[in-house]
């Protein structure tokens, strides 16, 4: 396929979508499925111009006066992706199977539109129904974050200490066939390591040696802060309440060193299906797996045992935009209130099993305040004994009323909320 028989399959994609709020990610497969002669080279760059014309659907709507995917594909392709307005219209007249070249005013706008006067939704490509409250977050900065939440992520991975060091996984993965450059470390967690997105989004890592082997595990450098902030240590009691499938619990068993015990529990049992085999190719030997029963508590006995309670909180995932820019525009404001409840249950749970003088962590992967500090607000309004503890963390990020927040423009990872709380 050429480039503009790729832009028309993007644009029918983006097409079937509109009346669908369904992830793009099945979208793209399906339209693969239904076009198999599609090269490898094809199905990448096709998926790489349906997630992009999502990343700035608002600012490329603006620019080409027109709120269509055809208008997405193109101005993700010109100011996202960086190409020029001429080889945009070469690529359409160039191929049959191209959409119908630009008008002479789409060519205008490829050329020298701005967005001058657009008000921040636009500049920060995100739903306006959520201005207020990224305005609250961020004030006058919102368009910039919002901006940075739209630029494809990069690949980071944890070195598993209980098997290898950064050192020596950055040496490993650099003699592999699939980067075209070895990988660098993060700039704020000290097991981190980076491949950029251009590299990142293609690269098998799972069939590399180094992960069957338990070097590391794929995990964002906002979630590794988050599990260090914990303050977990080898001999401690933990539990992680909201485990899902695994991969702050593993962080803390390595943290812990495998000593003390890791309780992973969640209230979906089948979340916690591929912990199992994670733990054993990490070697992790200090988690016990609670999945919920009909009749029992599965952590009634853990009740004012735990050194530390931590709560992964389901949220709308609104800091993880960079890696699922489709999010954002299903998200609905009822969506969000459900949220808001699954927290205030969540943190119900782990309550009772935090000790005196223990912790209890509050995490999510959001940047609005109605699911970080509203949230955690609402909870000290409800249970006695909590207070807020003061969060110490090596790396640029926004110090709230309660807890603190990343976010990818000033931490450079995914935008995670910690709070902690501790028991009197």
């Amino acid at each position: 396929m050429r480039h503009g028989a790729r832009q028309q399959a993007a644009i029918e994609i983006l097409s079937t979508l509109e009346n669908q709020r369904r992830p793009a990610a099945d979208a793209v497969k399906d339209w693969m499925l239904s076009h198999r002669f599609a090269g490898s080279k094809d199905r990448a760059e096709i998926g790489d111009l349906v997630f992009g014309a999502l990343r700035w659907k608002q600012s490329s709507a603006w620019r080409m006066g027109e709120d269509t995917p055809r208008a997405w594909v193109w101005g993700a392709l010109r100011w996202g992706f960086g190409r020029e307005a001429e080889w945009i219209a070469e690529s359409c007249t160039e191929d049959p199977h191209a959409p119908p070249p630009p008008t002479e005013g789409e060519r205008a706008a490829l050329a020298s539109a701005t967005l001058d006067g657009a008000p921040a939704h636009v500049r920060g490509d995100y739903p306006e129904w959520l201005d207020e409250s990224l305005a609250r977050a961020f004030g006058d900065a919102r368009a910039e974050e919002g901006a940075a939440l739209a630029v494809p992520a990069s690949l980071d991975l944890r070195a598993n200490t209980l098997k290898t060091d950064r050192d020596k996984l950055i040496a490993a993965l650099g003699e592999s066939p699939k980067l075209n450059e070895p990988p660098s470390p993060t700039p704020y967690a000290p097991n981190g390591v980076r491949i950029p997105w251009a590299q990142g989004r293609t690269f098998p890592w799972a069939t590399e040696q180094s992960f069957v082997k338990g070097w590391f595990e794929v995990q964002d450098e906002g979630s590794q802060l988050a599990a260090l902030l914990s303050g977990a240590e080898p001999g401690m009691q933990i539990a992680d309440v909201c485990a899902g499938g695994g991969g702050k619990t593993l962080a803390l068993a390595a943290l812990m060193q495998n000593k003390g015990q890791i309780f992973a529990h969640d209230v979906d049992g089948r979340r916690l299906a591929p912990l199992k085999e994670r733990m054993d190719r990490a070697g992790v030997r200090n988690v016990q797996i609670r999945a919920p029963m009909r009749t029992k508590d599965a952590l009634a006995d853990l009740r004012e045992r735990m050194d530390v309670v931590f709560v992964d909180a389901p949220c709308t995932g609104s800091g993880t935009w960079r890696r699922s820019p489709d999010s954002k525009w299903r998200l609905r404001p009822n969506a969000l209130l459900k949220r808001r409840d699954e927290q205030q249950q969540a943190l119900a749970l782990a309550a009772p099993l935090v000790k005196a003088g223990g912790r209890l962590m509050y995490v999510t992967c959001s940047v609005l305040p109605e699911e970080n500090e509203d949230a955690v607000a609402a909870f000290l309004g409800s249970y006695a004994g909590f207070a807020p503890v003061g969060l110490t963390l090596n790396a640029p990020h926004y110090a709230r009323t309660i807890g603190l927040q990343m976010t990818p423009l000033k931490t450079g990872c995914d935008g995670f909320y910690v709070a902690t709380l501790q028991r009197t």
